[in-house]
């Protein structure tokens, strides 16, 4: 137990009670920089519960985006928590997404999850958004993953209510969920389940350990108050914490064989150390035979769909819609 996490857990607490607007002007001037070491980090979070949401509310996003307004949202009994989101119309294809969180963090409720799908049906996509199990309380890899394993398998079997075959289902996920998302495919070409159509991995994190970074480059990112900064180290200590084993390749998909994955869109942001692992795995990928798209979206940093009224957040929601029209 940690006092520094300790504090900081009743802190967040705390401003979890607080009216939005006041959480977000808080968090907005705390953004930015070096996050608390991984034990702190990961008390505050057992004590909070989850970080304050200080995305737009519905009314906001209604009144930036008024298509979004026409979309269904339905919380789902998939065997874990989840929500179905349907445009009006028939849908083109269906997405099975996961939000992302460091594997400790985030929810349905987050902007990363909710906007994300409310965009991504509001263009003719049906989206079943998947909550897991965190990192939190003694709980580890494989909760996680066997959670979106599980989220993936129900959308196969109830393909119905998504509006499409069941082979038109692509996964996807941002963070640590492109990481749960990468992984999952993998154990579905394993013999798990019904493969997806594509992977949609938005900026993942796929490695145990960050690929090579030059000095100065990590320098710049950190040195940005607009991005969170995540250190080689920090990256590394969290892995640990997820997963004792940094060659487990379902943990992370980087590991291990990528033969015979389906086809896959890697979105990396240019100020976020988190590109490196995006970049090495589209590279690994080609040479595994794979059909390969990146995208480096340029000034956007981590979390970018968390921010839905920044040019970052509509491009990428455009390139994965693109991504997953029937070919």
């Amino acid at each position: 137990m940690t006092a520094t996490g300790t504090v900081l857990g009743y802190t967040m607490k705390t401003l979890r009670r607080l009216p939005r607007p006041l959480r977000r002007a808080i968090m907005a001037r705390a953004a930015g920089g070096d996050l608390p070491p991984v034990p702190d980090y990961v008390r505050m979070l057992e004590i909070a519960g989850d970080l304050p949401e200080t995305g737009p509310t519905d009314a906001e996003l209604f009144a930036r985006f008024p298509q979004l307004a026409a979309v269904r949202a339905e919380d789902q009994a998939a065997g874990v928590p989840a929500r179905l989101y349907r445009g009006p119309g028939e849908p083109v294809a269906g997405l099975v997404w996961v939000h992302g969180g460091a594997f400790v963090s985030g929810s349905l409720d987050m902007a990363e999850a909710h906007f994300t799908a409310l965009a991504l049906a509001a263009r003719g996509f049906s989206v079943l958004s998947l909550d897991y199990r965190k990192a939190l309380h003694g709980v580890r890899y494989p909760a996680g993953s066997d959670d979106v394993l599980t989220g993936w398998t129900w959308a196969v079997a109830n393909a119905g209510l998504l509006g499409v075959p069941a082979g038109r289902l692509h996964l996807g996920g941002a963070s640590a969920g492109a990481n749960l998302a990468a992984g999952v495919a993998k154990r579905l070409r394993d013999g798990a389940g019904e493969r997806p159509a594509s992977l949609q991995l938005i900026y993942p994190i796929l490695h145990a350990e960050l690929p090579p970074w030059e000095a100065d480059e990590l320098r710049k990112i950190r040195d940005d108050r607009a991005a969170v900064y995540f250190s080689p180290e920090w990256v590394a200590a969290m892995s640990r914490h997820y997963c004792a084993d940094p060659g487990d390749p379902y943990a992370f998909p980087a590991a291990g064989d990528l033969t015979g994955l389906p086809r896959t869109l890697i979105v990396n942001c240019e100020t976020d150390t988190l590109r490196s692992s995006g970049e090495a795995f589209a590279e690994m990928l080609r040479a595994a035979g794979a059909d390969v798209t990146v995208h480096r979206e340029s000034a956007a940093v981590h979390g970018c769909l968390g921010e839905p009224f920044t040019v970052a957040a509509t491009g990428i929601i455009e390139l994965m819609g693109a991504n997953m029209i029937p070919r």
